[in-house]
């Protein structure tokens, strides 16, 4: 993950311990994964026994993750060095296939 030493990030309006001094925008990150064949097949058949599918875990947080530094570089491209009120949405595209979308403002803040 990103910590806040590297490029603040809050799902706050504010970030603690800064100051925002100038808004520039709304920003997004966005991704979307499918699992393979075999991905599939094994989920499947774990999904009858229930239980945790460890191999759509991995790939949401992969997907997370891309979404969220795709969201940094587009603030980044804004001049920003923090992102505020700071979302995650996921939606199923088709039985394969899920989007991970992360949104919110691109701010240039200081250490108060």
């Amino acid at each position: 993950m990103v910590s806040v030493e590297e490029f603040a990030i809050s799902t706050a309006n504010d970030i603690p311990g800064f100051k925002i001094v100038e808004t520039k925008g709304f920003i997004y990150g966005l991704t979307v994964r499918s699992r393979g064949a075999g991905g599939q097949i094994g989920a499947g058949i774990k999904s009858l026994f229930g239980g945790e599918i460890t191999q759509y875990v991995t790939m949401m947080e992969e997907s997370r993750d891309e979404a969220l530094h795709r969201a940094i570089e587009h603030a980044k491209e804004l001049g920003a060095n923090g992102i505020v009120a700071i979302r995650f949405d996921s939606n199923e595209i088709s039985d394969v296939m899920q989007e991970i979308l992360v949104y919110g403002t691109a701010v240039v803040v200081e250490k108060e």
